[in-house]
């Protein structure tokens, strides 16, 4: 009688040890499932002919800067809307402030020039246009023009979500990524969303970032405006450097729990 209790006391025991097993083994994320660029052909040179210019809409805001050796004549491309002169631009919202509005019918109003129609141009079609229409009142002009209202959002499963401004001419789905801190550890590289402003609306694709396909993927670079979600894993990951203590509070608990239905 005593051996049978005993043997019922270890399959109870060995019960209570598998369901914890299982438990543990299936709240775990496996290593492969947190890595990016995964490829069992060891590829390491790849080609993307999919680098997106960006042509300018109404409502967006464009910086322009002109320099030149007279600098009387320059200054008078120099001040900006409101009176703002560019010597006291020293942030952000100083420079979103006075820079030129692309209004609905695609045109800005520059100083001395007038209308410039820049709707459906890229950055360096504009600089040109302006350029062009400078020289006519200075010599040895050097315009710069910088696209200021360029953000994406990184959203979900990473470590600082929020929108983000970029000041580089592109960016790509990584640097978008690095910018929010990267992942969270139960983030799924398999399944990232992709917003994308269109004409009519909105456009969701779908990157797998743990395959080193996405390098050549058309959807590789980011546009203004693009939303970035990562969705989370359905199992979740044993962070004992982060939470440590409830996690051995919540086992020991269940496992009591456990131990006690069974007796």
């Amino acid at each position: 009688m005593k051996k049978e209790t005993l043997t019922a006391n270890w399959q109870k025991h060995w019960m209570a040890l598998s369901i914890i097993m299982l438990l543990f083994f299936g709240a775990c994320v496996p290593q492969k499932r947190l890595q990016y660029l995964l490829d069992e052909e060891h590829q390491v040179q790849f080609e993307n002919p999919h680098q997106p210019e960006y042509r300018i809409q109404p409502g967006d805001n464009l910086y322009i800067q002109v320099l030149g050796l007279d600098r009387e004549t320059a200054d008078l491309f120099s001040i900006q809307p409101g009176g703002v002169s560019r010597q006291y631009l020293n942030n952000e919202l100083s420079v979103f402030l006075s820079s030129y509005t692309v209004n609905p019918d695609g045109f800005i109003e520059f100083p001395i020039v007038g209308s410039v129609y820049v709707k459906d141009k890229t950055v360096d079609e504009i600089k040109i246009l302006v350029q062009q229409a400078i020289n006519e009142y200075m010599r040895d002009a050097t315009v710069i023009v910088k696209f200021v209202n360029f953000r994406v959002s990184v959203l979900g499963e990473v470590k600082s979500p929020g929108q983000y401004p970029v000041y580089q001419t592109q960016i790509n789905v990584f640097e978008a990524l690095a910018k929010a801190g990267d992942m969270s550890p139960w983030g799924d590289r398999k399944r990232v969303q992709l917003v994308r402003k269109t004409i009519t609306g909105s456009e969701v694709y779908e990157l797998d970032l743990s395959r080193r396909s996405i390098l050549e993927s058309e959807f590789f670079y980011l546009l203004p405006d693009d939303i970035v979600y990562v969705m989370p894993m359905q199992a979740k990951t044993f962070a004992f450097t982060t939470f440590p203590y409830s996690i051995i509070f919540s086992t020991i608990t269940t496992t009591l729990l456990i131990l006690n239905f069974l007796n």
